[in-house]
């Protein structure tokens, strides 16, 4: 059976941790690391913002349905097969199901606050398992690194996600599977701000829509346009520097002599 999540158990664990012994006035629970295999005696703890539970043998999401002032909500590390259970959940902002076993992204189109979702290491592989997020609007950070996805396909689904700026697919067979994979995804998802490991900043954002349009050829002069107003850029501040060194130069001198003449 293992350690349980008990009434008596969260009494001991909040005043252990010089938390609050009435259970809705706590706003967050560290049960992470404890071993337990079920989410259970929650419905005290209304006040709940935060919620940790990763690292433990969870493999149920349940019980929750009390918590729905819950923003964050952290289940990496768990032996979770299915996203469920969570239609209460009306504030939460983050959800983390990392590093578990879910094979079908389902059941969160429902959490109109979500921004954040974090579903690396687990065992996505086709578009039809990621088809749901086209219906969760307000995500704009998400992570799908490290699953099974192989099909270009994928980036039709996160092209109907128009609030998505962060996005991360390494470790899926689909970076190797699409052609120029990173201009290819900067071009189809317009209000991507950072994918991967890196930003996309505006130079890149342009060249890779002007290799869209016009080919290597484009993308090149689109580059040595950039960097031509990058020279001129640097050139102006220098310039500007410069004036501002002679004005301050020419003060201290008029000082000197306004001082001359005193004496």
């Amino acid at each position: 059976q293992g350690p349980r999540m008990t009434k008596e158990f969260l009494r001991d664990h909040c005043k252990e941790h010089k938390l609050y012994l009435v259970p809705w006035l706590n706003d967050t629970l560290f049960l992470h690391f404890k071993g337990f295999s079920t989410i259970e005696n929650l419905e005290e703890y209304t006040g709940l913002k935060c919620l940790w539970l990763e690292n433990n043998r969870i493999k149920c999401i349940e019980n929750l349905d009390s918590q729905t002032k819950l923003r964050c909500l952290f289940l990496q590390q768990n032996l979770i097969y299915k996203l469920e259970n969570m239609a209460s959940l009306k504030s939460l902002h983050i959800l983390n199901v990392s590093n578990n076993y879910i094979r079908t992204i389902e059941h969160i189109s429902c959490l109109p606050d979500l921004t954040t979702l974090q579903i690396a290491h687990n065992k996505l592989k086709t578009v039809d398992d990621i088809q749901h997020l086209s219906q969760c609007l307000a995500i704009s950070v998400l992570d799908l690194s490290y699953n099974l996805l192989c099909d270009p396909g994928v980036l039709t689904v996160l092209q109907a996600m128009p609030n998505l700026k962060v996005l991360n697919l390494i470790g899926n067979e689909v970076v190797k599977n699409v052609p120029n994979y990173r201009k290819t995804v900067i071009v189809q998802l317009k209000n991507l701000t950072f994918l991967d490991d890196r930003p996309v900043f505006p130079k890149e954002r342009a060249c890779a829509e002007a290799w869209a349009v016009r080919g290597f050829e484009g993308e090149q002069k689109e580059r040595q346009k950039w960097e031509t107003q990058e020279r001129r850029t640097i050139q102006s501040s220098l310039a500007g520097m410069m004036t501002i060194r002679k004005k301050a130069q020419e003060r201290r001198q008029l000082q000197i002599q306004e001082k001359g003449k005193q004496f």
